[in-house]
């Protein structure tokens, strides 16, 4: 929790941030059901104030997030498409398209 103080993900559908729950009124969780779309969001955030951290990595954070179609058969990732390695994205900040 100290690098990575939320969850993996959340639900999306009305809102990017759907306030639904994760269990059901029984309190069991809940099974994902094609047509579902949710985030898988792994991070990790370095707070400024962190101690036995190499100085360079102080108030630095990332986060990769994905959105993720639940399909009959499987997932779909919607997000797919978007860059990730960190050349595309330093390409894409300095194109016109940023």
């Amino acid at each position: 929790k100290k690098f990575y103080p939320h969850g993996i993900g959340h639900w999306m559908g009305l809102d990017v941030h759907d306030p639904c729950p994760y269990k059901d009124e029984a309190g069991k969780e809940i099974v994902f059901a094609p047509g579902m779309v949710l985030t898988i969001e792994p991070g990790i955030y370095i707070d400024k104030d962190f101690k036995n951290v190499p100085e360079e990595f102080l108030g630095m954070g990332i986060r990769i997030e994905d959105d993720i179609l639940v399909t009959q058969t499987g997932c779909e990732v919607l997000s797919a498409g978007i860059v990730k390695e960190i050349e595309a994205i330093e390409a894409l900040m300095h194109s016109d398209a940023s």
